[in-house]
């Protein structure tokens, strides 16, 4: 079990499923830059997240912004929807009859990616559900804004021991302050910190020559 004062952020999976070395960037020495995609996406989730916009229609719940949290993990974060679909299996819920059953369903800009962090991140989600109503969440959906539909995910045991060792693995790294070194590759062309993380530049020589190199020309 964590102390809320070590808790990680549960968006932080993503970044460090990405790329540790971004995740590091970010969330251990709190840099930052925008660029096409993280504006769109970020428009996306405002909508997504507003908390006002609860919606009850019949046997369907719908949540926005849930706030949730893992003591067992050791993360913090919101879920972008949540929906409580009545049913046989589920939880109670105040003022409502019968049982709910969670399914959360996480936004993201684009297309699927042929890459696993989105699924980590909602996997990570239904994780926090779980501890925090005390059920069991099978299935969530990941919705995709430019073919817009849903793509339905199953919470395998595989998939949550990655959540588990990713998310051991960023403890300890932040625990330890520590950036990892960068690792190019063709995705560092979209990311948005390309310019403070400067793949190219440390893929051939690594910080400590590049900065002796500097000293010296400055001499």
């Amino acid at each position: 079990m964590y102390d809320e004062e070590a808790f990680l952020a549960l968006s932080g999976l993503q970044h460090f499923a990405f790329c540790r070395r971004q995740w590091a960037l970010i969330h251990i020495e709190n840099q930052w830059a925008e660029n096409y995609r993280t504006v769109d996406g970020a428009l996306m989730h405002e909508k997504a997240h507003d908390a006002d916009a609860r919606e009850s229609r019949g046997d369907l719940l719908v949540v926005r912004g849930m706030r949730v949290r893992s003591f067992a993990l050791g993360v913090s974060g919101a879920c972008d929807v949540v929906e409580f679909r009545r049913g046989a299996s589920g939880v109670p819920l105040p003022e409502k009859d019968g049982l709910w059953q969670p399914y959360p369903v996480e936004y993201k800009r684009g297309k699927p990616k042929t890459e696993d962090a989105d699924l980590l991140q909602l996997c990570c989600q239904a994780m926090c559900l779980e501890e925090m109503l005390c059920c069991e969440i099978p299935t969530g959906a990941l919705y995709y804004g430019e073919p817009r539909r849903r793509l339905v995910v199953s919470i395998t045991e595989a998939l949550r021991q990655r959540v588990c060792d990713s998310l051991a693995e960023m403890h300890q790294l932040a625990a330890r302050g520590h950036t990892p070194k960068v690792r190019p590759t063709k995705a560092c062309n979209a990311c948005s910190l390309k310019e403070l993380c400067l793949p190219a530049l440390l893929r051939k020589r690594d910080v400590q020559t590049y900065l002796m190199s500097a000293l010296e020309e400055s001499v």
